[in-house]
């Protein structure tokens, strides 16, 4: 039979105290984070389960965590928001705590309805994925529960947001589409639909500006690809397009090279292409693209960090938490003379 490892085996195995052991498997001050990892970690490769059931009873809390994302967002197929829910689950495991998945539809952000699953005190926190409206912002953050939100940031330095450096990283895509030759660049993104797509938007005006090239010659080939609520549409191209266009995400730049090719435009022989976000859209798509990679990862890993500090009552300084991204260079851009 499988021994059962117990907090007192990892004390054993680190030359730490089991009081210290507990502290840090509960995410509770005393610990410094370093320690607290290194105890995870090896609990981990040790095997050692909670129970559940008996700690939920004993510290009043569910061990669940309530994931919300706009039904507008959760696209058919693969969707941003349905891989980062995926990372978001996985590393909720590993802390042995549970996902509980809910889309929230039109209505309900609407009308600011409050989930049914915080009302029902099925869960101990809350993860938002994806702009929501203001209104609903407002009823998340007065819930009696902590919440963390992904992807958007409001005015508020009162609550967690995590992001990723979306102006940074498009700055150096643009960039790139400079340094090989191209002025004439487009921008495809609605800039109000939200604070991820403006950010990025801010960041290609930023790397047209520092090089001197024409805002309002490339403001030509600004389009938006959905509505102000972040609803897709069936954008158009212009009669006259520019070298280059940068795409707000990767699903968005796929669309843009199928309706150019459909004009008989090929990907990058004629119109150089990058996007944003660097997760597979389909296997069949014939042109690679170049992006910039969100560390899908390291958001999951952040968001549910300062989470726990939230359940836990853990002091900890509030506000924006912005994750790096990587630019990946492929064959989607091609160089001017």
């Amino acid at each position: 039979m499988k021994k059962i490892v117990t907090m007192s085996d990892i004390a054993k195995t680190l030359g730490v105290s089991t009081v210290t052991v507990s502290k840090a498997l509960a995410d509770k001050e005393g610990v410094s984070d370093e320690i607290r990892a290194k105890i995870k970690q090896v609990a981990n490769e040790m095997g050692y389960r909670y129970n559940v059931a008996a700690k939920s009873l004993k510290d009043g809390l569910t061990y669940n965590v309530g994931i919300i994302i706009a039904e507008r967002f959760i696209e058919v197929g693969v969707s941003f928001y349905w891989q980062l829910y995926k990372r978001l689950a996985d590393e909720l495991m590993k802390i042995n705590y549970y996902a509980v998945f809910e889309i929230l539809k039109p209505s309900e952000e609407q009308t600011a309805t409050e989930p049914k699953m915080v009302i029902d005190k099925k869960v101990d926190g809350i993860i938002v994925l994806g702009q929501v409206g203001k209104e609903y912002f407002n009823m998340i953050k007065a819930a009696s529960v902590p919440a963390v939100f992904i992807d958007f940031y409001e005015n508020d330095s009162t609550q967690d947001f995590i992001i990723t450096d979306n102006f940074y990283s498009m700055y150096m895509l643009t960039n790139y589409l400079i340094e090989m030759g191209h002025r004439d660049i487009g921008f495809v993104g609605n800039i109000r639909a939200t604070s991820s797509i403006q950010d990025r938007y801010l960041g290609y005006l930023k790397s047209l500006i520092e090089n001197d090239i024409d805002l309002d010659r490339c403001k030509q080939w600004y389009i938006s690809d959905r509505d102000d609520e972040s609803g897709h549409v069936d954008f158009e191209l212009k009669a006259n397009l520019p070298t280059a266009f940068v795409c707000n995400c990767d699903n968005v730049a796929y669309e843009l090279i199928r309706k150019l090719s459909e004009k008989g435009y090929r990907v990058p022989d004629d119109i150089s292409v990058v996007g944003f976000d660097n997760y597979s859209v389909t296997a069949n798509e014939s042109v690679r693209l170049t992006t910039a990679e969100v560390d899908m990862k390291a958001m999951a890993h952040t968001a549910i960090d300062v989470l726990m500090k939230r359940i836990n009552n853990v002091k900890a300084k509030r506000g924006i938490k912005q994750v790096s991204c990587k630019i990946i260079i492929r064959d989607s851009v091609k160089r001017l003379k």
